[in-house]
């Protein structure tokens, strides 16, 4: 069974579904890319997974459990396992960076000192951001925040990264620095991940599949090469819209 999977997930607010019918899987230490429109879903698709947002109907499943139905117990069990990048790195302008890479061990584990320094050394050295330990987010460009906020993603050894537009108002240079990472997190580490982005030349880049929805609906799931071959009109029309052609 895939590590992550939705089956036939409907969300709807009021009487407009967001998710219509959205069946998939991610294997692990995949890499998978969510692609589409603005406000086809991508980022409630992200939400399922931590429950943030729960299915209207459907599952969604990861390493088997459903995600809806568990205990608290077994959520938090889901969570710990779960790294999330938000879209605007969400660092704490009052701590330096290894504090914030710190937070979530302090506030969610046991692990005394010691350890927490070692553990968020070693993210930081995964990240390539070692150097910028003491410096404070305001001191930092933006993708190095970037970078920052991944490494707190992983320092509780997740297995799992869901990413919500890393290279979202980030420089061409950068964004190729952090899809890089994303890339070698998963080689390096194993690391499951689920990746919304609005950078399709990074996904073709970094992904192992690529997914396009669009009206909360999975039009194609493919493997790069795949996806930029297909045939199908919604594919077609996405990736000329990205290519800044008409049709």
């Amino acid at each position: 069974m895939s590590l992550i999977r939705f089956e036939n997930v409907v969300k709807r607010f009021g009487g407009h579904a967001v998710l219509d019918g959205l069946t998939f899987g991610v294997e692990k230490g995949e890499v998978m890319a969510v692609v589409g429109p603005s406000g086809t879903g991508k980022s409630v698709t992200l939400k399922h997974l931590v429950r943030l947002l729960t299915p209207t109907s459907g599952r969604v499943l990861v390493d088997g459990v459903d995600v809806a139905d568990c205990t608290d117990r077994e959520l938090e069990k889901i969570r710990s396992r779960i790294g999330y990048l938000f879209q605007g790195g969400a660092l704490l302008a009052w701590m330096n960076v290894f504090d914030n890479v710190a937070l979530p061990l302090r506030e969610c584990t046991s692990l005394g000192d010691d350890e927490i320094d070692a553990r968020v050394e070693a993210a930081l050295a995964a990240v390539e951001l070692t150097d910028a330990a003491d410096k404070f987010p305001a001191e930092i460009s933006g993708g190095m925040q970037k970078r920052a906020g991944l490494a707190r993603a992983i320092v509780r050894e997740s297995d799992i990264v869901l990413y919500d537009e890393p290279t979202s108002g980030l420089d061409p240079v950068t964004s190729v620095t952090i899809n890089r990472l994303i890339r070698k997190l998963a080689t390096s580490l194993g690391i499951t991940s689920v990746v919304v982005t609005h950078d399709l030349q990074g996904a073709l880049a970094f992904a192992d599949r690529i997914m396009l929805l669009k009206d909360g609906k999975m039009v194609e799931c493919a493997a790069p090469g795949e996806f930029v071959k297909s045939q199908k009109p919604a594919v077609m029309e996405f990736l000329a819209a990205m290519k800044g052609e008409t049709i």
